[in-house]
């Protein structure tokens, strides 16, 4: 049993010691204008499944909180009708009834209100327009599952209707409730503040429950959309029954404890009103749920009824949301007062006699249990109820039918005003209230903000601390508020770490909110506009590996000024100084049998084009262009081609003397002397043809390759036509082949120099570096690969400077004896000796 409870028993045991008193009386007062009020006297209405006939429903238990509100709307009215400014010369009357929390006693106590004034019947007509129901204006109720049964009612009459408590974010809809207001914020604001407060603590692994009413689910689906955006995971949704008495009420309870305990949360936030808030917190000490944080709304956070459940301490800690009111000057005393005078039977009776000038056909449905009550009961309530959101409700009705009067400060006409018309004046115009300005917004609300409630136990005494509050932003004293954890800091209750910039969530498990974090690859970005993936960089940009932007690459080829740049310039240096040195060399030794033999002015030609073979390797170093890639395959075909063009003459002079020496006095004359440059013409004449087949067939041509390198783009050279590439280069070996066999099996005497020798060592030499080059070349997405290009230039140059050109240098300069014609005339001609024995 709950100590409320336990106090209203003893209070009513101590009343029934002494006489009743008429506080039911004062609930029903005559005036020029009526307000009706609808308040919840009772609750626990008596089971309306086992109602057969439409009668009257009653409550079983007197609903505290509710009969203050209702002194409240009375203290207003009081207030108004002793002004001398807001109302002058006009009584307001009031008509308060208990809805007992149910739609169907919220709707017929309605009906009372939309009767004609001195009638008890509600008038069927086509047009409402000059109807005058008895109430002018509606304060209540208190639940939005009510509001949206009465609202729709009012609003076909077009009769004002002010809420002090209805928060259901439905209700700010304008077109179907017009003539709906409310003096508390929507849920949608409290929603917000709930979300800013987990977000300020971290927590994004939570779990909810509502009550199962308008309110719970209103604020839940609210919730769920407003957490998903600011990356809260729900683990558990669930509902708790309003109806305690039905039988599945506990298992569903117990269910709900079980799944909140199974999803392993340390939050829990719960939109419900005081009834089921307790039912849901006994459940869970009952069944050992370990220490949560709760966080709660105004429905249940300052009620007593919670607060008092035994062992309430052991369920951790209780943050919540109250609305931020302030104490009406005054009340305190006026209930004080009237407590005493309900007590007097002149007082009584002058009550009654009030009663009876209103209608006397209309049925007499007041708080019976309130006549039961003494002051001594309700302190505790009387300290926590918010008395100002009913207090600005009235006031702000007296203001609009000031308005529509047309009142000035000394006096007001008694005019016939309809409901109707105070709208208008209730739309546009702000009201003060004991020196606060308020003013309905567009969806008929007033947005006064919050406060951040904190439960502070000391020595088993309840402090509701004010720890924060919430006007758009969210301020919260953090070290006011001491955590039901060891260190009192605030506990950690995430399904997934907060993601820092440059990283993406990969979903996990079976809930869609629940990722990893994982950092984005190289070459992505993250983006604050999908957090869920990573966004690729634009081809010509670049991003390293959990990154927030991508980079303009930079681009990469041979540079000059680049150390490997600066030893091939130096290596190019040391070849040509060599060609050089052995073309000097066979210049002035021209006239030599050696030279001669060699092929005379031949060798100067194939040494000039091994010089400007080597000069093209610049070619390859610096940024390339379309035009420099062309030259490139041009220049290296050509300048190889004059090199191997004299070896072809050479090689087919050796084959003439050594295989065909019947033929050789005819046709040796075309591969000596003169005539030689002839076929040298011709040789380079076709590699002309070819390399105009390669211009026109497709030359290579500038790639920006941007995949080879993480972080900058490669500009290489890219061969359009393989066919004509074929044939610019494969012509070469071709004549390269028809050298080697035209010299590798010529064979001479041991005591003479063999020259056949040096072509097909050089020749050899030639194909070992393409077959070498072209194995390379495939694999390499790099500048190595204008290297490797230098490098087979360099090393083919090398080659046949070292095997064809450096042994007759070797001669020259070593043994001139053996330069001699004796030595190397006929040569060619003679047989290999074999050697003695």
């Amino acid at each position: 049993i709950m100590v409320p409870d336990l106090l209203l028993c003893l209070s009513f045991g101590y009343a029934a010691a002494l006489k009743p008193t008429c506080l039911s009386a004062q609930f029903r007062q005559p005036g020029d204008y009526i307000i009706g009020g609808l308040f919840p006297f009772g609750m626990e209405t008596i089971n309306l499944t086992a109602r057969s006939e439409p009668t009257s429903v009653a409550c079983k238990r007197l609903f505290v909180d509710g009969l203050i509100w209702a002194l409240g709307m009375k203290f207003a009215i009081d207030q108004i009708n002793n002004s001398t400014s807001l109302l002058p010369g006009v009584k307001l009357g009031y008509d308060m009834y208990d809805n007992c929390f149910e739609p169907v006693v919220a709707l017929q106590r309605s009906l009372l209100f939309l009767t004609q004034n001195g009638t008890t019947g509600i008038g069927v007509l086509c047009n409402y327009t000059d109807y005058q129901p008895r109430a002018i204006a509606v304060i209540g109720p208190h639940k939005s599952d009510l509001c949206l049964v009465t609202a729709k009612l009012f609003s076909f009459f077009l009769i004002p209707q002010v809420s002090y408590g209805a928060s259901s974010e439905k209700l700010s809809n304008t077109e179907l409730y017009p003539s709906f207001y409310r003096t508390v914020p929507s849920d949608k604001n409290l929603v917000e503040a709930v979300v800013l407060l987990l977000d300020k603590f971290g927590w994004n692994w939570i779990a909810t429950i509502g009550s199962d009413d308008e309110y719970g689910r209103g604020a839940q689906g609210l919730f769920f959309s407003t957490a998903v955006n600011h990356s809260i995971c729900i683990a558990f949704e669930g509902l708790i029954p309003t109806d305690l008495a039905d039988p599945k009420a506990k298992s569903q309870l117990e269910d709900t404890i079980k799944l909140i305990n199974k999803t392993k949360v340390n939050i829990i936030v719960l939109f419900a009103f005081s009834q089921s808030a307790q039912a849901l917190l006994e459940h869970s000490i009952r069944m050992g749920l370990s220490e949560k944080v709760w966080i709660g709304t105004e429905a249940w956070i300052l009620s007593d009824i919670a607060a008092s459940i035994p062992n309430i301490q052991s369920i951790g800690t209780v943050l919540g949301f109250t609305l931020k009111a302030d104490t009406v000057p005054g009340f305190h005393k006026y209930v004080a007062d009237l407590f005493t005078s309900v007590q007097q039977d002149k007082f009584c009776q002058e009550s009654r006699e009030l009663n009876h000038l209103m209608n006397s056909g209309m049925p007499d449905t007041h708080c019976e249990q309130c006549d039961h009550i003494s002051l001594h009961d309700i302190p505790s309530m009387l300290r926590h109820s918010q008395i100002q959101p009913v207090y600005i409700a009235v006031y702000s009705v007296a203001y609009a039918l000031h308005r529509a009067l047309g009142c000035t400060h000394q006096a007001c006409p008694k005019a016939s005003i309809r409901s109707w018309q105070l709208l208008h004046f209730m739309n546009t115009l702000p009201f003060k209230v004991n020196d606060q300005s308020f003013k309905f917004d567009r969806s008929h609300g007033t947005n006064t903000g919050y406060k951040l409630i904190f439960w502070s136990w000391k020595n088993s005494t309840l402090t509701h601390l004010p720890v924060g509050s919430y006007e758009g932003s969210l301020y919260i004293n953090k070290s006011q508020i001491q955590f039901h954890t060891a260190d009192q800091k605030e506990p950690t209750s995430e399904c997934f770490r907060h993601c820092k910039p440059g990283q993406f969530r990969r979903m996990k498990g079976f809930h869609l909110c629940c990722y990893d974090c994982t950092d984005c690859p190289a070459n992505t970005f993250w983006s604050t506009k999908d957090r869920s993936t990573c966004t690729p960089c634009l081809e010509h940009q670049w991003s390293p590996v959990r990154s927030t932007q991508c980079y303009d690459r930079s681009e990469r080829y041979l540079f000059w000024n680049e150390p490997l740049t600066i030893a091939l310039l130096m290596l190019i240096s040391i070849t040509i100084s060599l060609i050089c040195s052995t073309a000097v060399l066979f210049l002035k030794n021209l006239e030599t049998p050696l030279v001669q033999a060699s092929g005379g002015k031949l060798n100067l030609f194939a040494l000039f084009t091994l010089t400007l073979l080597c000069l093209s390797c610049c070619l390859y170093i610096g940024k390339p262009s379309n035009n420099l890639c062309m030259i490139q395959q041009i220049v290296y075909a050509l300048c190889l081609n004059g090199c191997f063009s004299t070896f072809f003459i050479k090689s087919l002079e050796i084959t003439l003397v050594t295989e065909f020496p019947r033929c050789a006095p005819t046709f040796l004359c075309w591969v000596t002397q003169r005539r030689a440059w002839l076929l040298v013409a011709l040789c380079l004449l076709t590699e002309c043809l070819f390399c105009f087949c390669y211009l026109h067939l497709g030359p290579d041509y500038l790639v920006s390759d941007y995949k080879s390198l993480p972080t900058e783009v490669l500009l290489v050279c890219s061969t359009e036509s393989w066919f004509a590439f074929a044939l610019m280069h494969g012509y070469n070996g071709c004549l390269a082949f028809v050298c080697f066999l035209c010299t590798f099996m010529v064979q001479t005497s041991g005591k003479k120099y063999n020259i056949a020798r040096g072509i097909t060592f050089a020749i050899l030499i030639y194909f070992i570096i393409w077959i070498f080059f072209i194995a390379v070349f495939a694999t390499l997405k790099t500048v190595l690969r204008s290297v490797a290009q230098i490098g087979t230039i360099l090393t083919t140059s090398l080659g046949i400077l070292g095997t064809y050109y450096i042994p007759k240098c070797y001669i020259i300069l070593i043994k001139p004896h053996l330069n001699t014609v004796d030595y190397f005339q006929n040569s060619i001609n003679e047989e290999p000796e074999e050697d003695s024995t």
